[in-house]
C-alpha cells in the first residue's frame, strides 16, 4: 500500500506523521491563498484566524512537499486519519499531478492527494473568501489558539517556501503587512550570493604588482603630488 499527500501550508515545514519519502515540487493551475477560517489550532470560534487553501487559477503553479507513505494498511491508515482530524476545516480531497524542477511538462507522480476546500461560504463554514490585504493582515496579526497565534503561522510560512528556494509574492506581501500592523519591520533573512567559479577570477589572470624600492615610491608619490 502507497500513498502520496500534498503539503502546501503547515505539512511544509511540520508534516507531523510518518513518511517514507519527500520531494519538493509543484503542483499546477492552483495558487496559495489565506481564504480559509482555523478555528481550533491558531484561532477561536470566536475569533478565527486565517489558514492556507488552494484556489483554482489557470496557469498557477504552487509549490509545496509530497510525502510518501507505504507499507502496511495500518500505517497509512493511521497516517491518513491523523491527516483528516488535523486538516479537518477542509471539506474535499484533491487528485493532482505533481511536478518537481527537473521536468515540467511530464508529472513526477499521478494520483497525489491534496486537501482543499470549497469556496462557497454557505456550503463551507470555514471559508471565509478573500479580504482586502490590509483586513486580512489585522486578523492575523491578532488571532491565535490552542497551537499558537496566526502571525507566526504566516511567518513560518513566508520562511518555509523561501527555505526551499520557491518564494510566493503573494505570501511575501501579506507577511509583510502583517509585519506593518504589528510595527516590526525584520524580514525572512536573504542569505548572501556566493560567487560561481565562473565569476571568480583565476590567478593567471590577475595582473602582477610591482614593488618598488622605498625611495622610488617616494619619488613616485612626489612626482604624483
Amino acid at each position: 500500500m502507497v500513498f502520496w499527500i500534498f503539503g502546501y501550508g503547515s505539512l511544509v515545514w511540520n508534516p507531523g506523521f510518518e513518511y517514507d519519502e519527500k520531494l519538493i515540487g509543484y503542483i499546477k493551475d492552483y495558487r496559495r491563498v489565506f481564504d480559509l477560517a482555523c478555528i481550533d489550532h491558531r484561532g477561536t470560534p470566536e475569533k478565527p484566524a486565517r489558514t492556507c487553501t488552494l484556489d483554482a487559477s489557470k496557469g498557477a503553479i504552487c509549490w509545496g512537499a509530497a510525502y510518501c507513505v507505504r507499507g502496511a494498511p495500518e500505517k497509512e491508515k493511521e497516517a491518513m486519519e491523523y491527516l483528516e482530524r488535523r486538516e479537518c476545516e477542509y471539506d474535499s480531497k484533491t487528485l493532482v499531478d505533481f511536478f518537481t524542477e527537473e521536468d515540467s511538462l511530464h508529472p513526477a507522480l499521478t494520483g497525489v492527494i491534496v486537501f482543499t476546500s470549497t469556496p462557497d461560504k454557505v456550503n463551507n463554514k470555514y471559508y471565509l473568501g478573500p479580504a482586502p490585504l490590509e483586513e486580512m493582515a489585522r486578523q492575523i496579526a491578532t488571532a491565535s489558539g490552542p497551537c499558537g497565534n496566526n502571525q507566526e503561522y504566516i511567518f513560518k510560512m513566508e520562511k518555509a517556501l523561501h527555505d526551499i528556494s520557491h518564494e510566493d509574492d503573494y505570501i511575501i506581501e501579506l507577511a509583510n503587512e502583517v509585519r506593518k500592523v504589528l510595527g516590526i519591520t525584520e524580514s525572512v533573512p536573504k542569505e548572501k550570493k556566493l560567487l560561481s567559479p565562473s565569476q571568480i577570477p583565476l590567478k593567471s589572470h590577475i595582473s602582477p604588482v610591482k614593488i618598488l624600492p622605498l625611495s622610488e615610491a617616494i619619488a613616485a608619490v612626489a612626482a604624483d603630488s
